[in-house]
């Protein structure tokens, strides 16, 4: 009683007020999933739901334990942002043993048919919005070059990772095969590019290494395709550590994504240069909306039904469209939505 009675609010209509919805989340080392979290709690409990919001930080294991904990608890629903997509598999069945349904949240549940919707951003577009953007900032298409690029992925263990980087790839690896960028690094793999758990500092040694080792000829980068505000960050600390952002040594293009307070502000600097925004108060709405589809026993609206294989099913998915930000459009996107307030960015 203790933890259904401070989980939730009890008000609301058409039964909800008895209906426990368990949201497992990854981790609060990213912003993103503090917000993702507090979007879902507070739309969820608007209609009269109970919550139980957990934050695993990054530990399977304990998100594992979580999840058990949430199926004792009687939870109704489940939704969940897996930290390893593959470790997911006995822990659901024992869900579904118990007839309660899980929403995969914005990273895809493999190798399981216990997943009853997927609501997430159209990942692969993610990827074509950073590889275009560096395209298009050094005029690549009009520009002889070449321009010299490193490639980060992100964490191997998640599945969107594969979705960013084959989406940036699809526009940069025409140029890559012409000879217009050029990766001295030579990392030009996944495997090779891939952070573990988008591990700021791990993508910081990594361009430390690579910098000392394939640029020691003076030759500048040109652009980083960064798929997370936190390797962007951790890059960043790297290209400064060498003399980058002075008036003789400027920046490269740095993508990004997520659009978290620490780069919108990098970005106003003129460190960072673009990130991907994806408005999880959107992506919270998918999920009310499967929620309460589930628990009417209803078809939840899904806008994907062919590309999110697990493994085991195509997992029906609703995909929201993401965002392009840079110093040019922040205010806009950001300030005039009130996703942040000007205080926020200051």
């Amino acid at each position: 009683m203790l933890v259904l009675t401070a989980c939730g609010n009890a008000a609301g209509s058409g039964g909800s007020d008895d209906k426990l919805i368990g949201i497992a989340m990854p981790t609060k080392s990213s912003q993103r999933w503090v917000d993702d979290g507090k979007n879902m709690v507070e739309q969820l409990e608007n209609l009269g739901y109970k919550t139980d919001l957990k934050y695993a930080e990054d530990e399977v294991d304990k998100q594992v334990e979580q999840i058990e904990n949430m199926i004792v608890k009687g939870a109704d629903v489940l939704v969940v942002a897996s930290i390893d997509g593959t470790a997911l598999t006995n822990v659901l069945q024992k869900a579904a043993d118990q007839d309660i349904e899980v929403i995969s949240y914005d990273r895809l549940i493999l190798g399981t048919p216990n997943v009853s919707y997927y609501a997430t951003f159209d990942n692969f577009q993610v990827g074509v919005l950073q590889g275009s953007y560096i395209v298009d900032a050094l005029n690549v298409k009009e520009e002889d070059g070449p321009f010299n690029i490193e490639l980060f992925g992100g964490s191997p263990d998640d599945n969107n990772s594969y979705f960013f980087w084959d989406g940036a790839m699809s526009v940069l690896q025409p140029y890559i095969d012409n000879g217009k960028l050029v990766v001295k690094s030579e990392q030009t793999e996944f495997e090779q590019a891939a952070t573990m758990r988008w591990d700021g500092n791990k993508a910081k040694d990594r361009m430390e290494n690579i910098l000392s080792k394939a640029y020691s000829d003076e030759e500048q980068v040109d652009a980083v395709l960064s798929p997370y505000d936190g390797i962007s960050r951790g890059v960043i600390q790297a290209l400064k550590g060498v003399g980058y952002g002075s008036n003789d040594q400027p920046l490269p293009v740095i993508t990004g994504q997520d659009a978290e307070t620490a780069s919108v502000k990098s970005i106003i600097a003129e460190e960072q240069t673009q990130t991907v925004f994806k408005d999880t108060r959107e992506l919270a709405k998918v999920v009310v909306n499967m929620v309460e589809a589930i628990l009417n026993g209803e078809d939840a609206e899904v806008n994907d039904t062919e590309t999110y294989d697990n493994g085991e099913k195509v997992v029906p998915s609703y995909l929201v469209n993401p965002v392009s930000v840079d110093i040019n459009n922040y205010e806009e996107v950001l300030i005039e939505s009130e996703y942040y307030s000007e205080d926020d960015l200051k």
